[in-house]
């Protein structure tokens, strides 16, 4: 058949010879396709304007390619993708030149600079705050620019606002500079008088002549920790060698007639030292009593303490019981490892009538003559006893980030009565601490209350149904799959770590409500959130800890696969893998495991401020990045028969870049270096520049929203920027209630919050209404015939391997 015959072809002669428009090669194809669309039935000619418009949709797409070329020549990093493709959108000239793509592109550019404030200065500071999101960061050249184009924007003609912006640049890049060279300086110099004091310890050899007394009451002495080790080194031949400060040992001479006589020896209580006393450097590890930890909670130690342990496995009902006996308490503690499990503290005993503050990093909802509080482990008070406390989540005592919390808050909990709610994992930790701290222990072991099973066989994509949730192991894979599922026409909820609680509550209602078939989620759903799941199917078997990629334990497979049937929705609960990323059998042989034997019975523990604060005073320094070095050098040897130091990464990094920052006293830094930031994200330079505004007695203004594109448009890209921006506020409200006189706009704060959760919850659901809308309207398939390709779908196997 001749192809000069068909309407479509006639109908894109016509319209180029009236229009003088015609379409290159390749362009070609398209038009045919788009003026096929354009004609009514029996027409063979559309109108000069149909063309055009067909001629820009096509065009679109290179005319944005070509403004990302523009902007890059430019160097405006300011400009956006998104921003491109407005601009090319707005275009309805089908042969516009570089002149007009500039023109629409300053318009749209223009546009969103006003959105954004009216105030140029905001702007500037917006602009600014977006482009470090995405880790770029601009030249002087590109600030001088930036602020020609804002002035020119909102009118500005006086020449000072531009060159105020520039200084103000200069200074904070001079002062951010200036900071890292004290750091660098001053770290140098505390890593010395480290290298100083270890060069001045001694042998146990040279000890009797020091103290003037013999080799045997020397050996006594050390045996009955009268005689304080500064440092234990294992020698090639295997033998310990002893090291003692000589300062030390000279200041202890007077004390000797007394050892002698052991006069003392009736008041000497060596697990409770007293913190801050005076003694002298070598006896750091003696002042922060690390190796002796749970002595170090006075108030716990007062009480006559009694541990209840609840173990079993999940949907067995460990907290019920614990819950009903806290609200029968005079006065209560309630300690969740999450916000979120706080707050569902609060709130299970507001349905016992019984009204509970709350206490998290981040907030503070205090009730007037309330004798109760729910709280997060990191927030447990150490000085205030109560009747009745909860802990949760025990298992966590094993977690390398947080399991400090955990041992802190069952060790020094002042409760007269602690029930401790884990996974049959934690019990041999349990009974360890409870012999640490001289408790007696109940154990109270509780059954599934419905059953679990392995799935008979894997499980395909399409065969996954209303109640079915999938894990995976990274937001990507939790994305990827969500994007797959939606494409087969299905309405998907998620759960990920890096979504606010605000949010995971959101999308957990939206599935339990049936609003959502699926879900997709990480193991964040492991611990918290009333989920009706019916089958917990795994879409990988292995995953990547932080540390390495590994398979799951059998825990693990548990903990989140005990999610599935949930009592009183589903009778039994299924546990399952998708197919061809495991074996269903593998999963049948975890969920029958036994708890696996735990090797490591020796508790996290880390310095709290007392300790730090002792520290200090024994070294002579108000350098944290000096006493945090000294604690991790002197004070918990590796052997330790009781207790290890936890992880000190991300505070002594924290303390090492606050070292350039003057005027904040030891326990101020402190504060900051708990503070939970995200080292991704540039955490620790922003941190450090918040300390500094804080140390120069500025107030620091809370994290915007920045530009928050409509939720429909929004795409990956967009959503963890959002994510990123939450976090920051987080960071920011958790120092507000530690610093309010320097973080005082905690309303704006919260506003912006607010804004975020919205937004983000907006994202995922206009995104699986957009999905509905496409289903119901064009049918399976209706995307790809759309945009002429035949059906696909990517491997999700392969985005695995690539992530």
């Amino acid at each position: 058949m001749d192809i000069t015959s068909s309407p479509a072809q006639r109908a894109l002669a016509s319209a180029t010879h009236s229009t003088g428009l015609e379409p290159s090669a390749k362009e070609t194809p398209r038009a045919l396709r788009l003026v096929a669309r354009a004609l009514s039935p029996g027409e063979d000619k559309i109108t000069d304007a149909a063309w055009r418009d067909i001629l820009c949709t096509i065009r679109r797409k290179s005319w944005a390619s070509r403004m990302m070329y523009l902007a890059r020549q430019a160097h405006e990093p300011w400009i956006s993708k998104e921003d491109m493709i407005e601009a090319a959108g707005r275009i309805d000239h089908p042969e516009a030149g570089d002149e007009l793509l500039r023109h629409y592109l300053d318009i749209v550019i223009a546009d969103r600079f006003r959105e954004i404030s009216h105030v140029p200065g905001d702007v500037f500071a917006a602009v600014k705050a977006d482009l470090s999101d995405s880790g770029q960061f601009l030249s002087g050249q590109q600030v001088d620019h930036l602020a020609r184009r804002i002035a020119e924007i909102f009118g500005v003609r006086d020449f000072a606002f531009e060159s105020e912006l520039i200084a103000q640049e200069q200074a904070q890049a001079a002062r951010e500079a200036e900071i890292r060279r004290k750091a660098a300086q001053r770290q140098e110099r505390e890593i010395e008088k480290l290298r100083r004091w270890e060069a001045s310890l001694v042998g146990f050899d040279q000890v009797p002549a020091l103290l003037h007394c013999s080799r045997q009451e020397a050996l006594r002495w050390v045996a009955e920790n009268r005689l304080p080790i500064a440092r234990r080194t294992t020698q090639s031949d295997g033998v310990e060698r002893f090291e003692f400060d000589p300062d030390m040992l000279r200041k202890l001479r007077h004390q000797l007639g007394r050892w002698r006589s052991r006069q003392d020896d009736a008041t000497r209580r060596p697990d409770a030292p007293a913190v801050g006393a005076k003694i002298g450097n070598a006896v750091i590890a003696r002042v922060a009593a690390l190796d002796r930890y749970a002595g170090h909670f006075k108030t716990a130690r007062a009480l006559k303490r009694r541990l209840v342990l609840i173990t079993g496995p999940t949907n067995s009902g460990k907290s019920h019981a614990a819950l009903d006996a806290l609200a029968a308490a005079e006065s209560g503690l309630a300690l969740a490892p999450l916000r979120l499990l706080a707050h569902e503290f609060k709130e299970a005993l507001g349905k016992r009538g019984v009204a509970a503050s709350l206490m998290t990093g981040e907030e503070r909802i205090l009730v007037p003559n309330a004798q109760h509080i729910a709280a997060t482990v990191e927030m447990c008070p150490f000085y205030t006893p109560v009747d009745v406390a909860i802990i949760d989540e025990a298992q966590m005592l094993t977690d390398p980030d947080r399991g400090a919390a955990w041992t802190a808050a069952i060790m020094g909990v002042p409760a007269r009565t602690v029930y401790i709610l884990g996974a049959p994992d934690c019990i041999p930790l349990i009974r360890r601490i409870a012999s640490l701290c001289n408790d007696p222990l109940d154990e109270v072991s509780l059954e599934r209350k419905s059953p679990l099973r392995a799935a008979n066989g894997p499980t395909r994509l399409d065969q996954l149904g209303r109640s079915d949730a999938v894990i995976a192991f990274s937001r990507r894979d939790v994305l990827d799959l969500r994007a797959e599922l939606m494409a087969r026409g299905r309405r998907v909820a998620v759960v990920y770590g890096a979504l606010s609680p605000e949010v995971r509550r959101a999308e957990a209602a939206r599935f339990n409500r049936g609003d959502a078939d699926i879900l997709v989620a990480t193991d964040a759903i492991g611990m918290g959130l009333n989920l009706s799941i019916k089958r917990v199917i795994f879409s990988a078997l292995k995953k990547y800890d932080g540390r390495q990629s590994r398979d799951l334990l059998p825990q693990e497979v548990k903990q989140i696969g005990g999610r599935a049937g949930r009592y009183g929705h589903h009778e039994d609960g299924i546990v399952g893998v998708l197919a061809g990323a495991g074996n269903v059998h593998m999963i049948d042989r975890m969920l029958k495991a036994p708890p696996e034997p735990m090797v490591e019975l020796r508790p996290l523990v880390q310095p709290d401020m007392d300790i730090v604060r002792a520290v200090a005073d024994e070294v002579g320094s108000e350098s944290l990045y000096g006493v945090l070095t000294r604690i991790k050098r002197a004070v918990l040897r590796a052997d330790d028969p009781n207790y290890r130091l936890a992880d000190m990464e991300q505070p002594m990094e924290i303390a090492a870049a606050l070292e350039g920052v003057e005027g904040l006293e030891l326990s101020q830094r402190w504060t900051y270096a708990m503070c939970p930031i995200d080292e991704r994200d540039n955490g620790i330079t922003r941190l450090v520049s918040w300390a500094a505004e804080h140390a120069a007695g500025h107030a620091v203004p809370p994290p915007g929203t920045g530009r928050l594109t409509p939720p429909a448009k929004a795409g990956r890209e967009e959503l963890e920027r959002a994510e990123k921006r939450h976090k920051r506020l987080v960071a920011w409200r958790w120092l507000s209630i530690r610093f309010p006189e320097f973080y005082r706009e905690t309303d704006r704060a919260a506003e912006h919050t607010e804004a975020l959760n919205d937004w983000i919850e907006s994202v995922l659901r206009q995104q699986s209404h957009r999905r509905e809308s496409v289903r119901h309207h064009d049918g399976p398939g209706a995307r790809h015939r759309r945009a002429g390709k035949p059906s696909s779908r990517p491997s999700l196997h392969r985005t695995r391997r690539r992530s």
